[in-house]
């Protein structure tokens, strides 16, 4: 079994993109090819970096996916920026989905720093 499946980071994730995924069925359906299509996108990055970068080899290159699939997650908080703003969800699931992301994000971010020291 490989290493990052073991990573709560990971896990977590993981778990995350499948609210996503549940989110954006509710989701008008007119931005199924717009919206809908680059949050899963972006989603499903966070989780495919971690994977792609404990395969990688080496701490300086896990570090480099870890820090792309971070970038990811800044994506997925504007796209929800972008929802809000367009009114095309409630509040509360948006920010129930924001602090999950949010939560992510700084693991990924201890994760970086752990693999600096």
């Amino acid at each position: 079994m490989h290493r990052f499946v073991k990573l709560e980071v990971y896990q977590k994730a993981l778990k995350f993109t499948g609210e996503v995924y549940k989110f954006s069925n509710l989701l008008p359906d007119d931005e199924r090819f717009g919206i809908v299509s680059q949050l899963r996108r972006a989603t499903t990055s966070i989780v495919l970096n971690i994977a792609e970068g404990a395969g990688a080899g080496s701490d300086m290159e896990f570090k480099r996916f870890l820090r792309m699939s971070l970038r990811s997650t800044y994506e997925v908080n504007s796209i929800f920026d972008i929802i809000k703003e367009l009114g095309l969800s409630d509040l509360e699931s948006v920010e129930n989905l924001r602090k999950n992301l949010d939560e992510i994000s700084a693991m990924i971010f201890g994760l970086i720093k752990s693999l600096n020291n």
